[in-house]
């Protein structure tokens, strides 16, 4: 081209729109982090069809613990996170200083109370060992079932978020509560009486919710959540996540697939 200015103009505009090109297709990636559970295989047949349909492309982060995959929402590793309810949400929040929020409900499986050595929910004897889960806020969820039997009960005053066991006011069974990371506790089932495990990691490890001898009682605070960082809540993708979730499509796919029964279950699918 003999005319250098208005060659200079036209390479200007090539690379203005190779930028906008380039800055408009990250702005359609979703990083999604997870933990062991259903909530992958979830988002994978109800959701990503959905958001890919609008242009989105989704990545799949795995993590081994609630800690990291919180952390990397925060520093924007990944844009989102599916793994925990807002008891445990807050909990994390407060011991690293973040912001993290939750921006729709997700199907749920429930704790439950499933046997070990024991195999059925006989009047336990002093010494009994059930394990718990050795975060605040899930032991808490523990200890509640544990009061439903009427094996336990705790005090009034406790704080799902800083739970311990010093707020149990009663244990008229002497049982010793075995605090142990919730991602080993399937496989140590055969060393203790009783185990109360959370629902991901139990059907993750192939159990069935109906083999537990007691689930927990349904409660919106125990109903997992899509977390993003607090800055991205009213971010187009946030929002085009939950309209994911809202879809027919999300519906009618945890409407027809059986291992989600038994599940707690968000308002918009009752």
């Amino acid at each position: 081209m003999r005319n250098p200015l208005l060659r200079g103009v036209i390479l200007a505009v090539l690379a203005s729109a190779t930028f906008f090109s380039a800055a408009h297709a990250e702005d359609k990636l979703i990083r999604v982090g997870f933990n062991p559970g259903p909530y992958k295989e979830q988002f994978q047949q109800g959701v990503a069809p959905y958001l890919e349909k609008k242009g989105y492309k989704v990545e799949y982060k795995d993590f081994s613990d609630g800690i990291q995959v919180n952390d990397a929402v925060s520093r924007g590793d990944i844009e989102a996170n599916i793994m925990q309810h807002p008891v445990y949400l807050k909990s994390v929040n407060e011991r690293l200083g973040i912001d993290n929020v939750g921006i729709v409900q997700v199907p749920t499986p429930p704790m439950g109370l499933y046997g070990g050595k024991l195999k059925t929910l006989d009047t336990p004897k002093p010494g009994t060992v059930i394990s718990v889960p050795n975060q605040a806020p899930n032991e808490y969820r523990a200890a509640l079932v544990l009061q439903s039997l009427g094996w336990l009960k705790i005090r009034a005053d406790s704080d799902p978020a800083t739970f311990s066991q010093k707020f149990i006011s009663e244990n008229p069974y002497k049982i010793v509560l075995k605090e142990m990371d919730n991602a080993q506790q399937v496989r140590a089932l055969p060393d203790v009486d009783y185990g109360l495990i959370q629902g991901n990691f139990a059907v993750s490890s192939g159990m069935k919710l109906n083999s537990a001898l007691k689930l927990e009682q349904p409660t919106s605070q125990f109903i997992n959540v899509v977390t993003v960082a607090g800055k991205n809540k009213n971010a187009a993708f946030a929002k085009d996540i939950i309209a994911g979730y809202h879809s027919d499509e999300f519906k009618n796919y945890i409407r027809t697939h059986q291992q989600y029964e038994g599940y707690l279950q968000p308002d918009y699918l009752k």
